[in-house]
């Protein structure tokens, strides 16, 4: 089975890792702890970014990535904010997350944003950053 670490939890739904903390003391994100290292099935992650308490939380963060791209017109590089919404089972939404949370872990730049959102079958995910990283992580996602 696949775990999720806190990090790529925060990755995802643009919480830092202090308030995904937060949120596992006061039982709305649940989890194992093992050897000091907290781990997320991927029930763990769907329960909690469906929580209707969390559910704003995560389109705000979500919006804010796309706005702050907005607003940000003095970019020294060409750059792409992309949204790319898939109706989907629950186990392709895993391997969607699977597949972005290893993209992102692998990519060179810091720059690069990624969140995801589920609702019901609805997945979206928001990618941003430079545009040569994130085309070649969409081209990735659909040759595999």
């Amino acid at each position: 089975m696949k775990y999720y670490t806190i990090n790529e939890l925060a990755m995802m739904t643009g919480f830092t890792t202090r308030t995904l903390r937060n949120y596992i003391n006061s039982g709305i994100l649940k989890g194992e702890k093992t050897d000091g290292v907290w781990q997320f099935s991927a029930d763990n992650f769907i329960d909690f970014i469906s929580n209707p308490n969390i559910v704003s939380g995560i389109k705000s963060k979500m919006n804010a990535q796309a706005l702050d791209f907005i607003a940000d017109d003095k970019k020294k590089e060409n750059h792409i904010c992309t949204i790319l919404d898939f109706y989907v089972n629950d186990d392709e939404s895993e391997e969607i997350s699977d597949f972005f949370c290893n993209q992102m872990n692998c990519s060179p730049k810091s720059s690069t944003k990624f969140s995801l959102q589920r609702n019901g079958r609805n997945t979206r995910v928001t990618l941003s950053g430079p545009e040569d990283i994130i085309s070649e992580m969409i081209c990735r996602y659909y040759s595999k």
